[in-house]
Formats: structure tokens, C-alpha cells, sequence
């Protein structure tokens, strides 16, 4: 016979909900649920939030992208904060021999390493019928304006999956950046990069 054990989750008042609702579940899950949490720094509430709106459920109805953002999910774990598509076909340039990329934003506590690119590659992502390639990064310091593929996501990306607010904030800082010219695109041989100026 299983044991249950009663888990009291709050929703902020300000949704228009009672703010409260009683989820009933197996004592083992809760476990390992609460040891999931511990583990991650986090509250047994902010852990299963964050497992209730997970990137696959949110993205059912869109096919590849959830595809996409089901990988990212499988390799980063409870460590992805957001997947934003760029490049060409965010900017709808695509050409023949074109991949689509995307921006795959982790947190801190796990190490950018090229294990991560051997473990997309494992099971890798058609979208479209082009391959996906994925760009493994962390959220930039704001210590200093952010370039590169972060300022060519701020312009053109999509975001397809977020977990809070982080991603799109950021996104926004490196927008004020560009508008108010603290980085800019230059082009050489034909290539566009960006750069901090001043």
C-alpha cells in the first residue's frame, strides 16, 4: 500500500486564485521531490513550480521548437533558464545549406563544457529540416555590455522557452545597449560582429 503525503503549494494572490492548492502524492515522490529542492537551494514550492511549467508541456503545440527545447532540457536539466532561436532563421534569411541556432541559457551551476555539445549531438534536433545547433551559454555579467551572440540574440531572437524573467530582462539591457550605442555592428569582409564602445 502506498502512503501519501499532502503537499500545500501557493500561488501568488495576485492571480486571482485562492493562492493555495493541495496536491496528494506518493510519500517516496515527495522525497525526492523536497531532496531535489534542498539540492538546488530551492523551496519545495519554487522546485515544483518550476517542474509544473517545464519547457515540454508549455511547448506541446509547437513541434519543433518543442522538440528543441526538449533536448535543451534533457542535457541542461533543472540548470536551463531559456532557449532564444537567432541567426537566419530568426531573421527569415534562410539559404539552403542553413542551420537553425539557438541560444541554449544555463545557470551558473552547471559548467559550460564541450560535454554538453557531445551530449546534444547524442540525440540531435531536426527543426524544419535543418539541424539545430545550440549555443550553450550563462546570462551575462551586466558589469559590461554584452556582444556577440548575445547582442545578435537581443536583435533578432525568438525566445521559445523561459523560465522567469531573467532571460527577457537581459535581452532588454542588451536592447538599451544598442539604442543608446554602448555596442554596435561593424562589418569586415562582408561579416557582421558586434563591439562594446567607449
Amino acid at each position: 500500500m502506498n502512503v501519501m503525503d499532502d503537499i500545500t503549494l501557493s500561488v501568488p494572490a495576485d492571480t486571482g486564485c485562492s493562492g493555495r492548492f493541495l496536491l496528494r502524492i506518493d510519500r517516496g515522490l515527495h522525497a525526492a521531490l523536497r531532496n531535489a529542492a534542498s539540492a538546488m537551494g530551492l523551496s519545495l514550492n519554487e522546485y515544483c513550480g518550476r517542474k509544473l511549467a517545464a519547457p515540454v508541456a508549455e511547448l506541446s503545440a509547437f513541434g519543433a521548437a518543442a522538440a528543441a527545447v526538449a533536448r535543451a532540457a534533457a542535457v541542461a536539466g533543472d540548470a536551463l533558464v531559456g532557449v532564444v532561436a537567432f541567426g537566419s532563421w530568426a531573421r527569415c534569411e534562410l539559404h539552403d545549406e542553413s542551420d537553425i541556432d539557438l541560444l541554449v541559457v544555463v545557470d551558473r551551476t552547471l559548467e559550460l563544457s564541450r560535454s554538453l555539445y557531445r551530449r546534444w549531438d547524442e540525440e540531435p534536433v531536426v527543426w524544419d529540416g535543418r539541424r539545430v545547433e545550440p549555443h550553450f551559454v550563462t546570462l551575462p555579467e551586466r558589469s559590461a555590455p554584452a556582444v556577440g551572440l548575445w547582442a545578435e540574440a537581443a536583435v533578432d531572437g525568438i525566445v521559445v522557452f523561459s523560465r522567469d524573467l531573467a532571460l527577457h530582462a537581459c535581452l532588454a539591457a542588451i536592447r538599451r545597449d544598442l539604442i543608446e550605442g554602448r555596442v554596435v555592428r561593424k562589418t569586415v569582409h562582408g561579416q557582421p560582429y558586434w563591439v562594446a564602445e567607449g
